[in-house]
């Protein structure tokens, strides 16, 4: 079977302790050649010139294919479009194109009122403006704010008509999950490309807090035992085997594309990476 192609999500840094973080995660990541890596915004855009320049940085010095989030949040139709001019200026030319989530305690997604109001309309509006690789979001188990999974693959069709190039999914914890999704998505006359979010576990009480906030099922048989290899000292082995599996048997159904979720600690994802067959094949270049 031959190796996937991987693709890595970073987070930008908001100190100098964190910038060197994301930086070794950069250098240990990217000798297994990633399709391409994204950089996130924070919930209600709060990252956003953290964002710019950690796009601008990667893209300048790293020799890595770097895709910028952009969210519809707390901006202007002109803002957000200046954003992406921004980056089109610069040479990127992929685009993680999102609604966005709101600020904390907001009480909600509320369109800014000269803003684009939901992810179709960003995404048209990128289609429009130039030559933009366009990925989106996309969610095997029902997204908190949608009434099922059949809304969710009726806004997924929607972002796909309005010019995505392909999607990538919110994480899950069961093969089965994503494959279903990928059946139904199928069904309903998607034919473009579903990337699997893959989010490996560096610490399991916050994994898990943070499946239960996006709507993503914790098996009761990983609880126990990610609860067991915790006592024994031997998490990230658990990590590695349960992600390891997992993938396989989505490569197993056919898929050739993984996206991972690092959190800017690039062992784990690096390790998972190795034991699918993807190995290092050149060399980060230095920065002059």
């Amino acid at each position: 079977m031959a190796a996937p192609r991987v693709s890595f999500e970073f987070f930008p840094p908001k100190t100098l302790e964190a910038s060197f973080r994301l930086w070794d995660t950069v250098q240990t990541l990217a000798p297994l050649q990633p399709r391409f890596v994204s950089v996130t915004y924070g919930a209600g855009g709060t990252t956003r010139t953290l964002t710019r320049e950690a796009v601008g940085t990667l893209h300048g010095s790293s020799g890595l294919n770097v895709a910028a989030h952009l969210t519809c949040v707390n901006a202007t139709r002109a803002e957000t479009m200046a954003i992406a001019d921004e980056f089109h200026a610069a040479g990127v030319r992929e685009i993680v194109a999102l609604r966005g989530d709101a600020p904390k305690d907001s009480g909600g997604f509320k369109p800014h009122p000269e803003g684009f109001k939901d992810s179709c309309e960003l995404i048209a509006a990128l289609k429009e403006r130039g030559d933009f690789t366009i990925r989106v979001g996309a969610y095997p188990e029902a997204h908190p704010e949608a009434a099922d999974t059949s809304a969710d693959i009726d806004w997924l069709k929607r972002k796909f008509d309005a010019g995505a190039d392909e999607a990538i999914t919110q994480f899950f914890f069961s093969a089965d999950t994503f494959l279903r999704f990928r059946d139904r998505c199928a069904a309903a006359g998607i034919d473009k490309p579903i990337i699997p979010g893959i989010f490996p576990i560096e610490n399991w009480s916050g994994a898990r807090r943070f499946a239960q906030s996006c709507g993503t099922t914790v098996p009761d048989w990983l609880n126990s035992a990610f609860e067991t290899a915790e006592r024994d000292g031997r998490s990230d082995l658990l990590a590695i085997a349960v992600a390891t599996e997992m993938c396989s048997t989505l490569m197993d159904h056919g898929v050739e594309d993984l996206h991972f979720y690092t959190l800017n600690r690039p062992e784990l994802t690096r390790d998972i990476c190795h034991a699918l067959g993807v190995t290092p094949r050149v060399e980060l270049r230095d920065v002059a």
